[in-house]
């Protein structure tokens, strides 16, 4: 598994606390100079840590996810510089882009169909709502119009599984709306579907919005109610409730995301990207100018800080990744890590259940599935 991280948006949301910088501005159907230079020296940078760090990715390699920041910012050249290293380990099982609306309908047909030319046959595209005011205050740079009109392009391109990305839980996010925004979705069919609850992240505008009193949480019940809605129409519609936070139809479940929860080993390219082999998480530092000048200077630390871990903390990450998906875990282990008496506890309230040999939460348990786990780690 490679992760390749593209560190730049051109604004930033509301609620987001990954990393990223802010792209500088370009003029009207032009790169900017600055912008130019900027993403080929990143392209560049992350050219080389994958030509340094290939001996770590496994033969068996199968997925590749580029993500953000927002990956679609960047010229097709500069993203095809950075992928040629990766040719003697295509084609991929799956291969991810993640992409904001404005920059397909902005780029068009041409665009996408250049991203399926490169080997690319999965689209993650972040609309999050199709309420305009709600998109606003999100500070995201598309309106409903334009993330319909992506989806219409991206589909002429050839897509055929194209994954959309929702946010519920907002105080100011009525039940109506959430309805509304869940059946335009469902409408355009998509292949998967992920839907977050709004969390208040350290280091996002919001988490200051909160703190300076000009947002209020929203409550605990209003978020299980948009919750257990967005579960009924989802299961109405034949997708599959695979993860907590993500539906698909049959066959669409995302391979990349569904190793990580099981522990695959995985190599993260780009600032702030991490890897994991074995008991041992590495990441580089989340500075760009830093990542640019040791790339450039040969001084390149690639896994700048690394934490390695104990079979403890190896069995409760195995737990807790395992229990947020619908498969469950292998009961023996679970009894193995938690002991039985807490595990048998919460199996008589209806908090766990077996399916076959494996002991996973049942769907309407997810929304408390934080406090289960807490339980048995």
């Amino acid at each position: 598994m490679i992760y390749i991280h593209v560190p730049f948006c051109r604004s930033f949301c509301t609620y987001c606390d990954f990393y990223s910088e802010l792209a500088p501005k370009c003029r009207k159907d032009e790169e900017s100079e600055a912008r130019s230079e900027l993403f080929g020296r990143y392209a560049a940078a992350a050219r080389n840590e994958i030509v340094s760090r290939r001996n770590l990715i496994a033969k068996d390699t199968n997925t590749l996810y580029i993500g953000g920041g927002t990956p679609s910012v960047l010229p097709l050249p500069m993203l095809g510089n950075i992928l040629e290293p990766l040719a003697p380990f295509a084609p991929f099982d799956e291969f991810t882009i993640e992409v904001n609306p404005e920059d397909i309908v902005e780029k068009g047909i041409g665009y996408a169909s250049s991203l399926r030319n490169m080997g690319v046959d999965r689209i993650s595209m972040g609309v999050q709502s199709f309420d305009d005011g709600i998109l606003r205050w999100m500070n995201r740079r598309h309106n409903a119009v334009g993330a319909l009109e992506a989806f219409r392009i991206l589909r002429s391109a050839g897509f055929v599984n194209i994954s959309l990305d929702f946010i519920f839980g907002l105080s100011q996010l009525s039940d109506e709306q959430w309805e509304s925004t869940i059946s335009q979705a469902l409408a355009l069919r998509p292949e998967h579907i992920s839907a977050y609850q709004l969390s208040i992240e350290n280091g996002s505008a919001l988490a200051d919005m909160v703190s300076s009193g000009k947002y209020s949480e929203a409550s605990d019940e209003h978020c299980s109610r948009q919750y257990a809605i967005l579960c009924k129409e989802m299961a109405d519609a034949g997708y599959s409730h695979y993860e907590i936070s993500n539906f698909a139809l049959p066959g669409f479940e995302a391979r990349h995301n569904s190793a990580y929860w099981r522990r695959v080993p995985y190599v993260g390219i780009g600032p702030g990207a991490h890897s994991l082999s074995g008991n041992v998480r590495s990441w580089n530092e989340e500075n760009l100018d830093s990542y640019l000048h040791s790339a450039e200077t040969g001084t390149f630390s690639f896994s700048s800080k690394t934490e390695i871990l104990n079979d403890a903390q190896i069995a409760e990450e195995t737990v807790f990744l395992a229990l947020r998906t619908s498969n469950g875990i292998d009961a023996g282990y679970l009894y193995g890590h938690s002991g039985k008496e807490v595990v048998d506890r919460l199996l008589r309230n209806g908090s766990l259940v077996f399916s076959g040999k494996r002991i996973r939460i049942p769907e309407s348990h997810f929304f408390v599935s934080d406090d289960i786990i807490s339980d048995l780690i």
